[in-house]
């Protein structure tokens, strides 16, 4: 059997000691400043005095130490690799990268070269909310036109990434309000129209779990939902299906913390965690049926069984407002086990 494919979303890519890379993350942690960025209007202004998490120049440096680090662990990868890039991301993204790297050989060539290539984040705007331990920043990968909302957050008294999401290179990530230099962040439990921020990944999973009959019909009808809902439509069709019955399940997110920021326009813009499961279960496994791993399934368990359970560990971006229902704008998962 194989493996249903990763979502059509680039592999991310991720310079250049170690030693370096300390000296950053202490800067940032300090406030200091040492680049050229354009902040736009999101500077915190000199009166009062920032209350967020970091100043914007420390928030720059932070970005610019998770570049060097990242760059550095994709080209490592393995072990090393992977502990280089725990000091600098955490969250729904770290399963994803870390997922990443342990699938990395079943990769075609070209992902491969992709993910290997260094990069930078460039036109960045920060977004520093008063009174919380993390921040955001809207930028674009080099070599992509796609805008991304990056979320930083302190884990284990060091920021580090936590979210990732990508935009299409036709959908724009909405404005996000910005007074007196600061962002708002907005209680993710505070329901905006028919959900709440933190209702958010139920709602989503519940699109290949029911196909959207339940929690799924508080979302509006957004490109993104269509992709993902394509998946129990696509259950009970193709080579897999012919020889077992597939269900999707909602499943639990390693890390379950929503971020949310009030837009430019009174709504809320979120970052939300989400996972689920897809089960395979042969046909004929009363009488001894038993299904053949995918290449990347193998990597957990290459062991032929009548039940192949995959999990799908993930993060998607969401816009609500009152008048409305949510629309999520984009979606990434990865595969993190089979067994």
């Amino acid at each position: 059997m194989t493996s249903p494919s990763r979502p059509a979303h680039p592999p991310r890519r991720r310079p250049t000691t170690l030693l370096s890379l300390s000296v950053l993350v202490a800067a940032a942690l300090n406030g200091c400043s040492s680049d050229t960025d354009e902040p736009g209007n999101n500077r915190a202004a000199a009166h009062p005095a920032p209350k967020g998490v970091v100043t914007v120049d420390a928030a720059r440096t932070t970005v610019d130490a998770y570049e060097k680090a990242n760059n550095e662990a994709n080209r490592t990868r393995g072990s090393r690799g992977a502990r280089l890039l725990g000091t600098v991301e955490g969250g729904q993204v770290h399963e994803q990268s870390l997922a990443d790297y342990e699938q990395f050989k079943t990769w075609s060539k070209k992902d491969q070269e992709e993910y290997g290539t260094e990069f930078v984040f460039t036109s960045r705007k920060y977004y520093i909310p008063d009174g919380q331990s993390w921040f955001a920043v809207r930028a674009k990968s080099s070599g992509s036109t796609s805008e991304a909302l990056l979320v930083f957050d302190k884990v284990g008294g060091r920021l580090k990434m936590v979210a990732s999401v990508y935009a299409n290179e036709k959908t724009a990530i909405p404005e996000i309000a910005v007074r007196n230099g600061f962002a708002t962040a907005v209680d993710p439990a505070k329901r905006v129209g028919p959900l709440a921020p933190n209702q958010l990944g139920d709602a989503f999973e519940d699109l290949v779990e029911t196909g959207g009959k339940k929690q799924g019909r508080q979302l509006a009808s957004t490109t993104a939902t269509k992709e993902f809902a394509q998946r129990y439509v696509n259950r009970t069709k193709g080579k897999q299906a012919a020889f077992s019955k597939i269900n999707y399940f909602d499943g639990k997110p390693v890390h379950p913390r929503v971020y949310a920021l009030r837009l430019a326009d009174g709504g809320v813009l979120a970052v939300f965690p989400t996972s689920y499961t897809i089960e395979f279960l042969h046909k004929r496994f009363m009488s001894g049926g038993r299904i053949i791993p995918g290449e990347t399934e193998a990597i957990y368990n290459s062991e032929r069984r009548p039940v192949v359970t995959d999990e799908y560990q993930g993060q998607a971006l969401a816009a609500l407002a009152p008048s409305r229902k949510p629309e999520v704008i984009t979606w990434r998962y990865a595969m993190v086990d089979s067994r």
